[in-house]
């Protein structure tokens, strides 16, 4: 499960996200840090899990994140799927997010 205390939190997020991130959303629009932290901080509590995450070293100080992610509402049976990734790089001392999509699913079926 993902905490929804670090996803809602501007201050989580602004150390978590690199200044120059950028996110390719499902839509098509292109988000940077400011309105991902602006959403994310009223987003409505989601139940969030990840299954098939993977990590790839790309570079010293570069990462490749793959998973699958699982959203489901509050009082609701329905689950929405989605393959995600996101660039990670080591900078200052810690780990930033400089990179993320996320593209609608089918539900993955365990082989």
């Amino acid at each position: 499960m993902t905490k929804p205390e670090i996803r809602r939190s501007p201050e989580e997020l602004d150390r978590l996200l690199a200044d120059d991130f950028r996110e390719f959303g499902s839509s098509g629009r292109v988000f940077d840090k400011g309105q991902i932290i602006d959403a994310l901080k009223n987003q409505p509590p989601v139940e969030l899990w990840l299954d098939e995450f993977q990590v790839k070293s790309l570079a010293p100080d570069v990462a490749l994140v793959t998973y699958r992610g699982n959203c489901r509402p509050p009082e609701s049976d329905e689950v929405s799927h989605s393959v995600r990734s996101s660039i990670w790089r080591y900078r200052n001392d810690h780990w930033e997010v400089v990179f993320h999509q996320g593209t609608p699913s089918a539900q993955a079926t365990k082989t």
